[in-house]
């Protein structure tokens, strides 16, 4: 007999002790249609079974790896392994429309250079509201989701039409794997958060592109890996946002980092003073102390790095197709404005 067939599409699952969330992710996938594709679990060391449960309800392949690796890293794993020519991700913590998989795989028809496809990532709890559409950046190096937070105006047009965007979230995503052949998956160096921003934005400076798919939906769970006040997510967050900044920006948005910084934090304590935004999270002086020096402590953590990020900005240019110029208009023309992004929760 022959070698069994390849898929067309791999789809990765990370998880970690959610194994009521993974056991939910994994009945949207076994219910997708029109989709030739396999399964591939990356469990992280878990201690509540759920690598046992992938494999014996599900028949998924697992990856048990004996700690936590990140969400990286477990990525990259299931990126080597791929079988299919596309490899998407979803979270465990979100659950896809039976049509998520075809419907993101259709952007890759348009074009060549179509690397990435983004979908349509509802709030698991109220999905009349929208938690990504692709995704924007703020010029220090802060990202947030497009659309977030927003109501889902299904009728006219909001956020409906096949479209480029800057990025997918790496919640719910899909990849072409030649691309991640060209340009390597994602940097271990970040662990998670800010990760998916990393590689979109390499992607994009290497001269792909990326169609948001509205049809592609899922319900996601925000907050189920780390909640929005954890300091240990708000660590990740800024480090990764300066690595970035380091590693992808061109010099002319560089050096211009603390500005943007500085009016980001501005901004963000006065929505702070009428109970808005993520710092509101942080009441009282003893609260926002301890959140400077989670900012300050990841700040540090980011300077100690950047060495590494400035070699790899080498190899960066390497692949790059981009001009500095080009990817300055890149980023400013897909430019969240400041109060949106200090205002919304990520």
């Amino acid at each position: 007999m022959g070698a069994e067939p390849a898929p067309d599409i791999s789809v990765a699952v990370v998880n970690w002790n959610r194994r009521d969330y993974l056991r939910a992710c994994l009945a949207s996938l076994a219910a997708q249609r029109g989709a030739n594709f396999e399964v591939i679990v990356v469990d992280n060391g878990s201690s509540d079974g759920s690598a046992e449960m992938a494999g014996s309800e599900f028949g998924v392949r697992v990856i048990a790896n004996a700690a936590n690796l990140g969400f990286c890293a477990a990525n990259n794993q299931a990126f080597a392994a791929a079988r299919g020519q596309f490899v998407a991700l979803l979270n465990n913590d979100a659950e896809a429309a039976p049509d998520f998989l075809a419907n993101l795989r259709r952007a890759f028809d348009a074009a060549p250079e179509v690397g990435m496809a983004a979908a349509k990532a509802l709030v698991w709890d109220d999905p009349r509201r929208i938690d990504k559409v692709g995704h924007l950046i703020y010029p220090d190096g802060q990202n947030r989701g497009r659309g977030t937070g927003e109501t889902d105006h299904a009728k006219d047009g909001q956020y409906n039409r096949v479209e480029e965007c800057l990025w997918p979230d790496g919640c719910a995503a899909m990849y072409r794997k030649a691309m991640l052949d060209a340009i390597g998956g994602f940097d271990e160096d970040f662990f998670m958060f800010g990760d998916d921003a990393e590689l979109g934005l390499r992607a994009r400076i290497a001269g792909w592109r990326c169609l948001y798919m509205p049809a592609a939906v899922v319900r996601h769970r925000r907050g189920a890996s780390l909640n929005a006040g954890s300091t240990k997510r708000i660590f990740l967050i800024e480090r990764n946002r300066v690595l970035l900044a380091a590693k992808l920006f061109p010099w002319s948005l560089l050096l211009l980092n603390p500005y943007y910084f500085a009016v980001r934090l501005a901004s963000g304590l006065l929505a702070a003073a009428g109970d808005r935004g993520e710092m509101a999270r942080f009441p009282g002086l003893i609260n926002k102390l301890r959140l400077a020096w989670t900012i300050l402590r990841a700040d540090l953590a980011a300077l100690r790095l950047l060495p590494r990020m400035l070699r790899k900005r080498r190899e960066v240019r390497r692949i790059a197709k981009l001009t500095p110029a080009e990817i300055r208009r890149l980023i400013l023309g897909n430019r969240i404005a400041v109060r949106a992004l200090v205002e919304k929760s990520n």
